[in-house]
């Protein structure tokens, strides 16, 4: 099976990860702040915060943000729920925005009045968050597809129009610490509140003495380990490369599906890069396409059903008809680095041959 995505492991990684393994620190070590300062240092950021996973990373920078029951908080409706569900954690009420038709993103000009945004970049591509046109109290950018993507404000992570941008390091992700996320932030007090609430709210009472401690807000344990921080370490390093690859991939996707009765995804426009974590297209026949591809071995994914079509999220209420149709459509086929071209030709092939056998 060929799958939609995977990780890419080398040698680099594993020893990084067993130097770990052999000294003093699994967790709570140096290695989580070594990661945190490169990681800030490649984003352009002023502060990284890393967590346990992406969703973890959300949660903290809603609450960070201070959003909690009597707020509102919109997010694009085409996105993994974590998206979502991140502003229920802290209380608030949910507004699913629909996309547009042509990026797959949310439009951020037509963002209703709201206390918070999460701003989903879909499939890699950055929303353009310097067209918002009222900007909520706090906007998070959900950057979970978008590691190594930028604006023509600099790279995604260094928050030129938002309060915090979350990352994820999933296996499928452009660069992986097994599990993990990563906030960042350019302000003081929202980086500090992010490091307590992810070690259970805890703050240090040095003037008591170096045992002492007191808790004066509900944390969670969403620590990312000294494993993981140094597998992302290594990753991080090779991550410029990941993405060239990924996006020589994708530009030979479009360049030998021109023809096929496809609908390719957006590139991104000018001043833009894109962090190509997906190469989702749309076809006539979905069910029938995806089956027959599963079973010729290529691993194709459907990214996502509609947050707005969830049983948890059925009193959204609304229609969404743009997402709804996009949805339809939606395959992602194969994209990571250690594709191999003749691989590529193979999910051509077979995407070709499935697509004529369900739509003539």
């Amino acid at each position: 099976m060929i799958p939609y995505g995977r990780q890419s492991v080398d040698e680099d990684d594993i020893a990084a990860v067993v130097e770990v393994l052999n000294g003093d620190w699994l967790t709570q070590g140096p290695h989580v702040e070594e990661f945190e300062s490169a990681f800030a240092a490649r984003v352009e950021a002023r502060h990284a915060v890393a967590f346990a996973n992406g969703t973890a990373a959300l949660h903290g920078a809603c609450v960070a943000g201070g959003l909690g029951p009597t707020d509102v908080v919109a997010t694009s409706t085409l996105s993994f729920v974590a998206s979502a569900n991140c502003a229920r954690y802290v209380g608030a009420t949910v507004r699913l925005l629909d996309v547009d038709p042509h990026t797959l993103n949310l439009d951020p000009t037509a963002v209703p009045d709201v206390d918070g945004l999460v701003a989903v970049h879909y499939a890699g591509l950055p929303v353009d968050l310097a067209r918002l046109g009222r900007r909520p109290r706090i906007v998070i950018e959900d950057a979970a597809h978008a590691v190594g993507a930028s604006t023509p404000d600099g790279p995604v992570g260094n928050c030129a129009h938002s309060d915090a941008c979350c990352f994820s390091f999933h296996p499928v992700k452009s660069m992986t610490t097994g599990e993990g996320g990563m906030v960042t932030t350019n302000d003081d007090e929202f980086a500090a509140r992010l490091r307590r609430f992810r070690h259970h709210g805890i703050r240090p009472r040095p003037d008591v003495g170096g045992w002492a401690y007191d808790i004066d807000e509900m944390g969670y344990n969403a620590r990312l380990t000294d494993i993981q921080a140094a597998l992302g370490r290594s990753q991080l390093r090779k991550l410029d490369g990941f993405i060239a690859r990924r996006r020589e991939l994708a530009a030979r996707y479009h360049d030998l599906l021109g023809d096929a009765p496809v609908n390719l995804p957006a590139p991104a426009p000018a001043g833009f890069g894109h962090g190509q974590h997906l190469f989702p297209v749309r076809v006539a026949a979905r069910d029938d396409v995806y089956r027959s591809l599963r079973a010729a071995g290529i691993g194709v994914q459907v990214h996502y059903v509609p947050i707005h079509r969830l049983s948890l999220y059925a009193d959204a209420g609304e229609s969404l008809p743009t997402a709804d149709a996009a949805y339809a459509g939606l395959l992602s086929l194969p994209l990571y680095p250690d594709l191999t071209h003749a691989e590529q030709d193979q999910v051509i092939r077979s995407l070709r041959a499935a697509i004529s056998e369900h739509t003539t």
